[in-house]
């Protein structure tokens, strides 16, 4: 047999093979990445900007409201029920502005004395305060009546007080009232409000208000020097 060189097991039949498909992604020569060509590849990774912006949505931004509306609405129902709860009626007490008037006015002060229960007072003016020996003085009480309105009492010296004009001037007369053997002149002010007025000792007494008929009379009757 001729020598071929090879030795007999070394002699072999060549197969041959098929180069690998290249795979998308894989890396091919210096490392570089092939890409499909109608494949984009790994998307790039968000920004934090953009990430904070992807989470600020509508629903997000409801959830993170509805504490601060919950603690709104707890706030707003407990006013509410404490205000309805409660007496929205102030009293006030009229002590210290009547003294004031009586020491300094130049006329003997008459102030409402005996009055029924559910008289409650809730204003007090007086300019007395203020005032020198000789200077006008004006005293105004109000109440909040039985019947859940007003009653306001003047006694002034001062013609030009607002506490009188703004009752009497233009008001219309409506006769006379005899109220505690004292004689009332009865008048309608312009907003429809009845006004007892007279005068004593030099000093106007006005009784006004939204109150009844009987209420004012009540009012005007309990006078007493003080």
């Amino acid at each position: 047999m001729p020598d071929t060189g090879q030795h007999p097991d070394e002699q072999a039949t060549a197969v041959p093979t098929a180069a690998p498909t290249p795979t998308p992604g894989a890396a091919g020569p210096a490392g570089a990445t092939a890409a499909a060509p109608d494949a984009g590849g790994d998307a790039p990774a968000a920004s934090p900007a953009v990430e904070r912006m992807q989470r600020f949505t509508a629903a997000n931004m409801i959830r993170s409201l509805l504490p601060l509306l919950v603690i709104c609405l707890v706030l707003v129902g407990w006013s509410a029920l404490k205000y309805n709860g409660g007496d929205p009626v102030r009293e006030v007490d009229p002590t210290s502005a009547e003294r004031a008037a009586a020491e300094v006015a130049g006329y003997p002060v008459l102030v409402p004395r005996g009055l029924p229960e559910g008289w409650r007072p809730t204003s007090v003016r007086t300019d007395a305060g203020a005032a020198s020996a000789g200077d006008p003085v004006t005293l105004q009480i109000g109440w909040y009546t039985p019947a859940e309105e007003y009653a306001g009492y003047v006694i002034s010296d001062d013609a030009g007080a607002e506490a009188l004009t703004d009752v009497l001037d233009d008001a219309t007369e409506d006769g006379t009232e005899q109220v505690a053997g004292e004689t009332w002149e009865r008048r309608t002010a312009p907003n429809g409000e009845t006004a007892l007025t007279r005068t004593e000792g030099g000093a106007t007494l006005l009784v006004t208000g939204s109150a009844s008929d009987e209420e004012l009379t009540t009012l005007a009757g309990s006078l007493q020097p003080y």
